[in-house]
């Protein structure tokens, strides 16, 4: 923490320098901050923007909102999820999840209520403008302007006002190659954390991977890289094609490897890209459809592709699903999880298996389900099961996370409006969640928080079994069965007014609750299919888990259960050198070390640390005559010597990855 604080002061130093220089004396050549930053300054000020204006509270109304989200429905829709998942990583750190649409505007956020109170007081909330030429330099509307990720620390943020914020940010673009919006993390400038927009730029290319398979959900998809091992992982090209092999769309890395944006040229088709017809393409996929065909493009290269299937997998669900799944060799494919049903979730647990049993007795019968447990249980996964198990399998299932959804918007999302039920609303109206349910099973997640206001009226539909659009008079018939969720206890909700009890009988006609990570005793099939989800895009490339790190699995409390779990082994596969193939504990997350939950994991804990003594180079000083060798040894060493060896921490502080350090340090050795 100390020699974070040095480098923040540091940074701080150089920012104020350069803002004296830039806003005071009028000098545009000036160093101490990044060039994206002072190409933004230069545009703020060119554009009139005054760097100490006052707060300036622009958010949209609830019309104007309401329409924004509406024409960034699928945007919404696809990061919802992913948003949920990230706020999870940084929960407790004083900050905040965003999304933006393509002018800037925030569509959606998720916070620490401590900091959303600060940042309400700069408009840091849904509806403000956050374009540059509103807000002036910042990472939204910067990044946008840019078209690239951006760091924005503090005092680089153009408006004085906005200097206690630190944000990172990266552009979204759509399965076409438009922008589409922008998703941001922000928090105090005084908890900067160096890894925050690599998390953010994970994100996006989880986000844009989503938006490229739900777009061409009813095409095909062909999936490829120049190197066969990331075939699969969020670096893979995808190209969307017709029936007759024409082609629809490509992703990012798709259009880099490819050159231009050639997807889009009208009449183009796959055999302008590839020298294999595509019929032939077709054939030999066909013949082993997981196998990876080598394939040569017009340019000469040659890249490695496998056809994926027109039905794409939901990311957000996949992991949950091999969670639950038998043991499976790591590098077997996961089941969609458009077919998880009841029996695929039966791994041995007992209480697991109670909770299946209980589920499949009302199966088909008209009685509402409850499903309780700890936050990242699969309490979804279960609700999805437990549809697919049913007569209502080929019905829509639909979901809504109460929790999720600003209560000013819920309503609309869960009820729809009729057209013209509001300035700004859609001509022909919305269908809301319930209706878009009809015939099929309607998943509230998260109920527990679901305002009272919206609990009268779900109530009403209960009883009713029809539905009334916001603005609207005519009742719509709706034929739903009704599966709900929570962490928390509804009977306590109750006691404490801010629960209906008449809707607490309504939705808890059979409670199951799902057992926690730490309470279940088949945590070593969890982790096999786990890991072979996740390394499920190495190829051929089989990767094991050491009985040191399974055995430190299986007593570990996991207070983020299988979530956090899964993104433990997402991480050690990623930490995993080209060369290694055994998950060790040198790849686990440090923080897994970094509180007192258990005592069990200082064994491991103490193996991650264990590394040779690194000695002094001499002195702090580092000689004017050095080479730029003898500089990196420098920093290496007195990096390694302030961390205690612990290789993690050193990255961090020379900012770069800890599989670069290894390789450095390999060199020194």
């Amino acid at each position: 923490m100390e020699g974070r604080a040095v480098v923040r002061e540091a940074h701080e130093a150089r920012v104020r320098s350069a803002r004296e220089r830039f806003f005071v004396r009028g000098d545009d050549a000036v160093d101490g901050v990044a060039s994206l930053v002072l190409r933004s300054w230069s545009r703020c000020a060119e554009g009139g923007i005054d760097f100490r204006a006052a707060v300036d509270r622009d958010p949209a109304g609830r019309a104007m909102l309401a329409e924004l989200r509406e024409r960034s429905g699928d945007l919404l829709g696809q990061a919802g999820g992913i948003m949920e998942h990230v706020f999870e990583q940084i929960r407790a750190s004083g900050s905040m999840v965003i999304l933006a649409d393509a002018e800037g505007v925030i569509l959606h956020s998720l916070g620490d209520p401590d900091f959303v109170g600060r940042a309400q007081r700069v408009a840091l909330q849904p509806g403000a403008t956050w374009g540059e030429a509103v807000r002036g330099t910042n990472a939204i509307g910067t990044a946008l302007v840019e078209q690239t990720p951006i760091e924005v620390c503090g005092g680089e943020h153009f408006l004085d006002r906005n200097g206690f914020l630190t944000c990172s940010a990266s552009p979204v673009f759509d399965p076409h190659g438009r922008l589409a919006g922008v998703l941001d993390i922000s928090g105090d400038y005084r908890n900067y954390q160096p890894h925050t927009l690599a998390l953010v730029r994970l994100s996006v290319q989880l986000l844009e991977k989503r938006l490229f398979e739900h777009r061409f959900a009813r095409d095909l998809v062909l999936a490829f890289h120049t190197r066969p091992e990331y075939v699969g992982s969020l670096q893979e090209g995808l190209i969307a094609v017709s029936c007759d092999g024409q082609l629809l769309g490509m992703n990012g890395a798709a259009r880099e490897c490819l050159g231009g944006a050639v997807g889009e040229s009208p009449g183009r088709t796959l055999d302008n890209l590839f020298r294999l017809s595509f019929g032939t393409l077709l054939d030999r996929a066909g013949r082993d459809p997981a196998s990876l065909l080598a394939v040569e493009l017009r340019n000469g290269q040659q890249v490695y592709m496998r056809l994926k299937t027109s039905v794409p997998m939901r990311v957000e669900a996949a992991p949950a699903r091999a969670a639950d799944a038998p043991a499976a060799r790591p590098r077997s494919a996961a089941k969609p999880c458009q077919g998880v049903t009841l029996d695929d979730l039966a791994t041995g647990d007992a209480q697991l298996q109670l909770a299946l049993d209980r589920g499949a007795r009302i199966l088909g019968k008209d009685i509402p389900l409850l499903i309780q447990g700890e936050s990242g249980v699969g309490k979804e996964l279960f609700a999805r099961a437990f549809h697919h198990s049913g007569p209502r399998r080929d019905g829509p299932f639909v979901a809504l996370n109460c929790a999720a959804i600003p209560e000013n918007l819920i309503e609309s999302e869960l009820f729809g409006y009729s057209g013209g039920a509001f300035t700004g609303a859609r001509r022909e109206g919305a269908v809301g969640k319930i209706q878009q349910a009809h015939g099929g099973t309607l998943f509230l997640d998260e109920i527990g928080d679901m305002p009272l206001g919206m609990q009268a009226r779900l109530l009403r539909v209960l009883q009713e079994r029809s539905v009334t659009p916001v603005g609207g008079s005519a009742q719509v018939a709706v034929d739903i069965s009704l599966v709900c969720a929570t962490h928390r206890t509804l009977r306590e909700l109750v006691r404490e007014g801010s629960f209906r009890e008449d809707l607490y009988y309504r939705v808890n006609g059979l409670t199951v609750t799902l057992p926690a990570l730490r309470e279940r005793s088949d945590i070593r099939r969890i982790v096999m299919s786990l890991l072979a989800c996740e390394a499920g895009g190495e190829g051929e490339r089989e990767v094991g888990i050491s009985e040191e790190v399974m055995s430190f699995f299986e007593r570990y409390p996991w207070p983020g259960n299988v979530r956090q779990l899964q993104n433990v082994i997402r991480v050690a596969v990623a930490l995993l050198d080209e060369d290694e193939a055994l998950i060790l504990p040198r790849h686990l997350p440090e923080d897994l070390f970094g509180t007192d939950e258990f005592d069990g994991a200082k064994g491991v804990a103490d193996d991650t640390r264990r590394e040779a003594s690194w000695p002094a180079a001499g002195g702090h000083g580092v000689p004017a005559t050095a080479s730029l060798d003898e500089i990196e040894l420098q920093a290496i060493s007195q990096a390694m010597r302030d961390t205690g060896g612990n290789v993690s921490a050193a990255a961090r502080r020379l900012g770069i990855s800890r599989n670069t350090l290894y390789r450095k340090l390999g060199r020194m050795s």
